[in-house]
């Protein structure tokens, strides 16, 4: 769905605040003409208008604070032009006085904005401002308890998320069994079957190489590049093969680890940057390693890339994970629809109650985000 270019509130303020003005003083304009046209016809009306310029009162009112004498008697083309003339001047009131409120509301509307987009960044214990006691301030408050009750969620999906790596040791044996058995239908899917064709374009060569050498050379490049997409793929399955938790490491520990062990087995450039993470649950530990890894895989498989970059951090109240390579990248709304690693990767973070956001173009390399919500321990154990 295409977004619409949003209009200022403050110019629209502008511009009703001067049609509301313009209107005023031609409603005036037309009652005081009106008015002339009933008064020169009514003695009553004129000798009234005497009477209230005899005043004193209306004297010292008029000539001593507003230094204005009025005529003796009504002079309605003198009103009549004081009223044209204050056209243009109730305008630029108009104007200014709808700038400086709209200026003001737009400011309220922009602290609202930028809370929504701080809560949709994960940054949950952002709270908005007081905005006074109309519908915006009302507006803030809700935003506010929604925030609460978003943070009391995260916190119940991470408290949850402990509890199941506590369970992680009674389930070990049945994920060790699984895991056999998915990489057992990898390497029959993938590398067997690479290694099939490998052996069979080589027995062809063997009858090929003296009849048609130019062929035979065509056919050990493809011998070669299905050589190389076999290794990348066993470098992959690797991966997985490494322990499923931490083993008593740290996060900082377990992915210098898997990064030095990469960098010795892998031609490609990996460079990282680990900052220690204190006080993160093992449950989040436990996910955001998986998730490491699985990215590692994807990019290793798939995104013949020379260069990976690996950072951990925190970051207004978040620990993320980021890792970028300059491979030949993809389409990430297509490809979240038939990657299984990218949605497993998704579902790890959905149960830590983070966010993930992938930037990627054909060509263009991919980067790979995760966020994660920091919560207290108070709001852990909640």
């Amino acid at each position: 769905m295409r977004r619409q270019r949003l209009a200022s509130i403050q110019w629209q303020s502008v511009r009703y605040g001067m049609g509301l003005s313009i209107a005023t003083v031609t409603v005036a304009f037309v009652c005081f003409f009106a008015l002339h046209l009933v008064w020169k016809d009514d003695p009553q009306l004129v000798r009234w208008y005497s009477e209230l310029i005899q005043d004193p009162r209306v004297h010292l009112w008029t000539v001593e604070y507003l230094g204005i004498e009025l005529p003796p008697e009504p002079d309605w083309v003198a009103q009549l032009m004081a009223v044209v003339v204050s056209l243009p001047a109730g305008a630029l009131v108009g104007l200014i006085c709808s700038y400086i409120y709209g200026n003001l509301l737009k400011k309220r509307v922009s602290v609202l904005w930028e809370a929504a987009m701080k809560l949709g960044r994960g940054m949950l214990s952002y709270r908005v401002p007081e905005l006074g006691v109309d519908e915006i301030g009302e507006l803030g408050w809700q935003l506010n308890r929604l925030a609460s009750q978003w943070e009391e969620q995260v916190a119940s999906l991470q408290r949850l998320s402990n509890h199941n790596a506590a369970l992680a040791d009674q389930l070990k044996q049945a994920a060790v069994t699984e895991e056999r058995q998915r990489l057992a239908r990898e390497l029959h899917d993938a590398v067997s079957q690479q290694l099939f064709a490998i052996a069979m374009t080589t027995a062809a060569l063997k009858r090929l190489i003296e009849k048609n050498p130019q062929r035979a050379a065509q056919q050990i490049e493809l011998v070669e590049e299905m050589a190389a997409a076999a290794q990348a793929e066993m470098r992959a399955l690797l991966l997985h093969l490494r322990p499923a938790t931490l083993q008593n490491k740290t996060l900082k520990e377990a992915i210098l680890e898997l990064l030095d062990e990469l960098t010795r087995k892998n031609s490609m450039e990996i460079t990282w940057e680990i900052e220690a993470v204190a006080g993160l649950p093992s449950g989040i530990e436990d996910h955001l390693f998986r998730i490491l890894q699985e990215s590692l895989s994807n990019t290793l498989r798939h995104a013949k890339a020379s260069q990976i970059a690996v950072k951990l951090f925190t970051l207004q109240d978040q620990v993320r994970l980021r890792v970028t390579d300059d491979g030949v990248g993809f389409d990430p709304e297509g490809e979240k629809l038939t990657s299984y690693g990218l949605r497993s990767m998704q579902e790890r973070v959905t149960e830590v109650g983070g966010s993930m956001e992938i930037y990627s173009a054909v060509g263009k390399g991919t980067q790979i985000e995760v966020r994660i919500p920091l919560m207290s321990q108070t709001e852990r154990e909640g």
